[in-house]
């Protein structure tokens, strides 16, 4: 029996995989994956605190606006208190409504990467050519925001259409974090060349963990923390990444803040064993130790 397949990557074990390591010959990797968003007023999709009412769901779209207003900045102090790097994965809207947060992740490094326009809608259900726009309109905006175009994507909801993958290698992304299939970057086929994947968690993620789950914010700390110090110990075997996803209107609520900090010392505890970096680095170094052996000039354009 054959069944449907995407066709953009054969299956490999990790376990039969050939040998790379980070830099320092470091085993894990790790990147904080921190997501900007903004939401339409009234309508359109969001993450729930409460089941919504008929819109206007007031209840819901101010809880998501506490996270640019309050939550994103607490979560910017810890960060600068531990020296932690972020990949900021950002709703190009965000440009025109809290530029000041930009502005502030832009005055300390942070890899910006596009995540779409905003989280109020999603581009596996536009055409190829919306979805074109819609990747075209927010990259053009990152770029001029910051001066060059981001080499990362993770699409609003990891909503993908049949091309997505596609579209983004022809827009010239480098890498995607839409794909949650492995513990390292892989190789993905898309119809002009080649496409990095870069692991970005599903597990640890304070939306399916937080919102979908109902995990407590000393439960999602102990994930963090365990997820940490398993692969800590795995990557002695095969290099790895470890990504958490944040979001700050969940992570950003003090009690959560409060369990989110220990479980960062947590890891910056081990700081000299590990590589905490962003999500652009890991793409970067991976491909210049494993670049894909169909790769020419040709497809890399």
């Amino acid at each position: 029996m054959t069944l449907p397949s995407h066709d953009r990557y054969d299956y490999s074990p990790i376990a039969a995989r050939p040998g790379f390591r980070w830099p320092q010959g470091k085993g894990l990797a790790v990147y904080l994956g921190l997501n900007l968003e903004h939401f339409a007023f009234g309508e359109g999709l969001g993450a729930e605190l409460a089941p919504g009412g008929p819109q206007p769901d007031v209840l819901n779209y101010a809880w998501r606006d506490y996270g640019n207003r309050v939550g994103a900045w607490r979560v910017m102090d810890m960060l600068d208190a531990l020296s932690l790097p972020a990949t900021v994965l950002m709703n190009s809207a965000m440009y025109d409504y809290a530029p000041a947060l930009l502005e502030a992740h832009r005055a300390r490094g942070d890899e910006i990467a596009g995540h779409g326009r905003t989280n109020s809608e999603r581009q596996s259900t536009l055409s190829e050519t919306e979805e074109a726009a819609l990747i075209a309109d927010a990259t053009a905006r990152i770029a001029r925001a910051e001066g060059r175009p981001p080499a990362g994507w993770l699409s609003p909801w990891i909503a993908e259409s049949h091309v997505t993958p596609d579209l983004l290698q022809e827009a010239g992304y480098r890498y995607t974090l839409n794909w949650c299939m492995d513990d390292q970057p892989v190789w993905m086929r898309t119809r002009r060349g080649h496409l990095l994947s870069v692991p970005y968690p599903q597990e640890v993620n304070d939306i399916p963990a937080v919102v979908a789950r109902k995990e407590t914010a000393s439960g999602f700390a102990m994930l963090i923390t365990d997820t940490f110090d398993e692969m800590l110990e795995q990557s002695t075997a095969q290099p790895l990444v470890m990504g958490i996803a944040l979001h700050p209107y969940i992570v950003g609520q003090p009690a959560r803040l409060r369990h989110l900090r220990r479980a960062l010392r947590h890891i910056c505890a081990r700081r000299d064993d590990v590589w905490i970096t962003t999500a652009g680095a890991i793409a970067d170094c991976f491909a210049s130790q494993m670049p894909h052996p169909e790769r020419t000039p040709e497809t890399d354009q």
